[in-house]
């Protein structure tokens, strides 16, 4: 009975929690669009209002879409994101697959050394990933930027696709193997389609830390031709004079990828976070 009159209210408390923390989330996003569309000094004097007849001006997008080479940095964010999350995914998918599937001497060992590469952050190395980008003549291309990404993102590709991997029914690939089929068809036609849902969680979680980083572009890649979105987005900064238009534009602008990343996957990444929760 207590259970029951209870549970109300537990659920209630928690979609209440849920709602508080999704406003604390989109809020500032919102808040950067709404300004975008405001003139300066409505910004500073009602950055809460929405854009009205008087305060609605275009002038940082304007000046953001006027200068061709944003357009370049926005070129530049796109190569290197989707370059690195395509390697993150195939070759996270693979070793994920051998992981899960085969038994051999190291497996457990070299799962605990991707499991390490989830719990120690990548910038510790900055010094040694430059020396090696400038041994390699890499600095200011774009192949560095999505090497180091790459490395980034498979410890917790492998991580979560080998935990999924691990659910496919053996019975289903020892009957591919049976009718011949090869261990890469195996992969590609029978286990990757059913994982679908963790490769889609892979995807939104690799994609907004790579898209987003201001680190790495800033050592590895400052060039002027290889600048991204974030790095680009510096340009309008001034030391006496800032362009607050121009950068909530381009922040707004840059928000637009991962917006349509998510409702393209969306579907698929709610059945991969909540895949587990239900038995």
């Amino acid at each position: 009975m207590n259970r029951e009159r209870s549970s109300p209210l537990h659920s209630a408390a928690v979609h209440l929690v849920l709602v508080l923390y999704t406003a604390l989330c989109i809020g500032p996003v919102l808040l950067v669009a709404v300004n975008s569309f405001k003139t300066r000094a409505t910004i500073f004097g009602a950055p809460l209002r929405l854009p009205g007849p008087g305060s609605f001006d275009l002038i940082g997008y304007k000046t953001v879409l006027g200068q061709g080479v944003f357009l370049n940095y926005f070129a530049n964010s796109l190569i290197v994101t989707l370059g690195s999350l395509a390697a993150v995914l195939l070759f996270g998918a693979m070793a994920a697959f051998a992981l899960s599937e085969y038994r051999f001497r190291g497996n457990n060992l070299l799962g605990l050394f991707l499991a390490l590469g989830i719990m120690v952050p990548i910038r510790l190395g900055t010094v040694a990933i430059l020396n090696m980008m400038v041994a390699a003549h890499l600095v200011n291309t774009h192949l560095a930027l999505i090497l180091i990404y790459t490395a980034q993102g498979l410890p917790v590709a492998v991580f979560i696709l080998s935990e999924f991997m691990r659910g496919v029914s053996k019975d289903l690939k020892d009957a591919g193997r049976i009718d011949g089929l090869s261990e890469y068809t195996i992969f590609f036609r029978i286990v990757l389609p059913l994982v679908r849902p963790a490769v889609a969680t892979v995807a939104v979680f690799t994609m907004i830390p790579i898209w987003n980083d201001l680190w790495f572009p800033l050592i590895v890649a400052p060039g002027e031709a290889t600048k991204t979105v974030t790095l680009g987005a510096q340009v309008f900064i001034g030391q006496f004079v800032t362009n607050w238009n121009a950068i909530l534009a381009a922040l707004t602008l840059a928000v637009l990828p991962v917006l349509i990343l998510y409702l393209l996957f969306s579907r698929q990444l709610i059945r991969g976070i909540t895949a587990g929760a239900v038995k």
